[in-house]
């Protein structure tokens, strides 16, 4: 049957109408996308770019799980897209290696790098921050370290270490948690070698949580007011990101690799400055909770696309990377689900 006259315009209105909606709905999400390109283009501008701790990012995210040893010149394939060129890579992995993280393994020709032991307790103990479900309930009781017995050098080394464990000045020579774990605290101060030189006690306050006097102690040692500060930008610059890559119809397994693992970057350093308080101690709708929520959310998104990517292009000594630890799809409450994840807008073939 062939179209003529009123017919035949009318079929052209409908094949130009549906161009159209076509052309709208790819600008749409070209400029959806700009919003994940303007990410990754803003690292690629910062001076100086810490290439060492985008590593440790890299290796805790994404190559523990994963066998924990890849070679360099694949880590700099993946890298360099990032704004890192070889010659930062090699000196980020370098010093690296020469502070305890990484230890380096030839093969021929090939360097192949792996986290140490104690390099793998310090990552636990950051990641686990991360990716773990936090529903735990206080009991009330503080940890409490007393480190006037410790001079010099060694008390701000132990200072700094507590602080990434989430604890806070509460007098001179005395630091405090409502949560600490105390397995990580004595591992931390065995690998000082300060467990005979410090006190560890547990306390409870007589003060209700809510009380003001609490309150003011809790703010004077954390700044909640500037953390919480970074926790709404970092929800203004991830949230237009969530929003474009959860509406897409497909996804590119570079941009999504690239994407995540600056999420997690992003993430990870916002928790270093966040001592994990009970929620009995923080302030009422707490923007942390959005933080995490969202992170959780974009992780999923990005997941399978981005471990594809890995799987091509990061290489081990015995060829290409092995599957992920049962472990590794725990995070955030759990992966299985969306490794294979299909965009909302995109059937399943």
């Amino acid at each position: 049957m062939i179209c003529q006259g009123k017919d035949w315009t009318h079929v052209s209105l409908i094949v130009l109408q549906k161009q159209q909606g076509y052309n709208q709905k790819l600008l749409s999400m070209t400029t959806k996308l700009r919003r994940v390109e303007e990410l990754i283009e803003d690292f690629r501008k910062r001076r100086p770019i810490r290439g060492g701790s985008l590593i440790i990012t890299l290796y805790g995210d994404a190559i523990v799980p994963r066998g924990g040893a890849v070679w360099l010149g694949s880590l700099i394939a993946a890298l360099e897209p990032l704004g890192l060129n070889q010659r930062l890579v090699r000196t980020s992995v370098y010093r690296l290696f020469k502070e305890g993280w990484l230890s380096s393994r030839q093969v021929g020709r090939r360097s192949f790098y792996s986290v140490t032991g104690s390099g793998l307790r310090r990552f636990s103990t950051a990641f686990r921050r991360i990716y773990a479900e936090h529903h735990v309930k206080w009991d009330g009781i503080w940890r409490v370290v007393v480190t006037s017995q410790v001079n010099g050098a060694g008390r701000d080394n132990l200072r700094r270490e507590l602080g990434w464990l989430g604890f806070g000045t509460i007098a001179p020579g005395i630091m405090a948690h409502p949560m600490a774990e105390v397995d990580l605290l004595t591992g931390t101060l065995q690998d000082m070698g300060l467990q005979d030189e410090i006190i560890m006690m547990s306390a409870t306050s007589e003060n209700p949580a809510d009380s003001q006097p609490l309150r003011n102690l809790v703010q004077t040692c954390w700044n909640l007011d500037r953390l919480s500060g970074d926790y709404h930008r970092f929800l203004a610059r991830f949230r237009p990101i969530w929003a474009a890559l959860e509406s897409a119809d497909s996804l590119d397994p570079e941009l999504c690799f690239q994407t995540r693992i600056l999420l997690i970057h992003e993430y990870r350093r916002l928790l270093l400055r966040d001592p994990q308080l009970p929620k009995e101690l923080l302030p009422p709708d707490w923007v942390g909770a959005s933080a995490r929520l969202l992170c959780r959310n974009l992780y999923r998104c990005l997941l399978g696309p981005s471990e594809r990517y890995l799987s091509r292009t990061l290489i081990t000594a015995d060829g290409p990377l092995p599957e992920a630890a049962p472990s590794f799809y725990e995070r955030f409450g759990g992966l299985v689900d969306t490794l294979h994840r299909v965009p909302s807008n995109q059937s399943a073939q």
